[in-house]
This record gives structure tokens, C-alpha cells and sequence, in this order.
């Protein structure tokens, strides 16, 4: 076991690490959270954010794969395009950061109807953790500190905008959202 943690902390597996460690955190948080909500009898909260979490994950490696087959046959990089490559990739992490936000906050606005004040508090800071959750996700993939420095204000701004404007997470993100749920967006 010592052997492989060290491979996996050598410098050119970090990459690797990075995506093991964010998949990782991402179980750890959802465990914590089924036994926070339990006592609120709103486990069905962690089981849509853990559905939510592997298409984050789908979506996540199919989106940084087709922008990198983008870059090589614009031959874009950041050696001689600078600018277009990382704004593009930033570009892409912060689209990907404002849907989980999106998401997330619909779940949660979803969950909150009927539950006390101190409740509905809780469910909104889970919501809030799990856009930290998917910032390690997108991060993961997106290593740049550029990245890292805008997407996670991003994730939270777009939070607290979709949670307390419903109606305009759907209206951005639920085109997306409705390819999971065909019968209606009900998130």
C-alpha cells in the first residue's frame, strides 16, 4: 500500500492524483452528508447529488477530451496561443462549475420545501459544500491556478444566484438537466 501512495505522490502522477483524490473527497463528503440529512429524513438529497456526481464526472472527461481534440486541430496551446488556450479552458471549467451550481441549488430548493428554518440552512450549506465537491472535481482535471482562482468564486456566486432565483438555473441549465429526467425538469 506504502508503495503505491508513493508512486501515486511522485511528480509525474500528479494528474492522477489529483483526479483519485478529488473522487475520493467526493465519497467521503457524500457519506457525510446521508449522515447529516438522515435526521431530516432527506436522504434522497444524497442519492440525486450522487447521481449528479457521475454525470459531473461523464461530463467532465468528455468535455476536457473534446476541447482537447479542439486545441489540436486549431493547433492551439499555451505556448504559441496563450490567451486562447487558457481562455478557453476557463472558460469550460467555469461553464461546468456554474451547471453543478445549478444543479445543486435546484436539488436543494427541491429538498427545503417543508423542512424547519435550521433545516432548510443545512440543506443550503450542503448544497454549498457539493459546489466545493465538484470545484475538486472540475480542478482536478483544470490544475491552473488562473482556473482555480476564478472557477471556485464562480461556483459560489452562481449558488447563491440560482438559489435564490430558481427559475434561472433552469432556465441556462435545464435543456441539460431535461436529458436525464425526459418526463419533466423536476430538480
Amino acid at each position: 500500500m506504502g508503495e503505491i501512495v508513493k508512486r501515486l505522490l511522485h511528480d509525474d502522477q500528479k494528474d492522477l492524483f489529483e483526479i483519485l483524490f478529488a473522487q475520493v473527497l467526493g465519497l467521503v463528503f457524500l457519506a457525510l452528508i446521508a449522515l447529516l440529512l438522515w435526521p431530516l429524513d432527506r436522504l434522497g438529497m444524497v442519492l440525486g447529488l450522487a447521481k449528479g456526481y457521475v454525470v459531473l464526472w461523464l461530463v467532465l472527461v468528455v468535455a476536457t477530451l473534446l476541447l482537447k481534440r479542439i486545441h489540436r486541430w486549431l493547433r492551439v496551446d499555451l505556448y504559441h496561443h496563450a490567451n486562447a488556450f487558457v481562455g478557453s479552458n476557463l472558460a469550460v471549467s467555469c461553464f461546468l462549475q456554474a451547471g453543478w451550481s445549478a444543479f445543486a441549488a435546484l436539488a436543494v430548493h427541491r429538498f427545503a420545501t417543508g423542512v424547519p428554518v435550521w433545516g432548510a440552512v443545512i440543506l443550503y450549506l450542503v448544497g454549498a459544500l457539493s459546489c466545493l465537491m465538484a470545484f475538486y472535481a472540475v480542478s482536478s482535471f483544470y490544475q491552473g491556478a488562473i482556473y482555480k482562482l476564478v472557477s471556485l468564486p464562480v461556483a459560489l456566486v452562481c449558488f447563491v444566484v440560482f438559489s435564490v432565483w430558481p427559475a434561472s438555473g433552469r432556465s441556462v441549465y435545464g435543456w441539460f438537466f431535461g436529458l436525464f429526467t425526459p418526463d419533466q425538469v423536476r430538480l
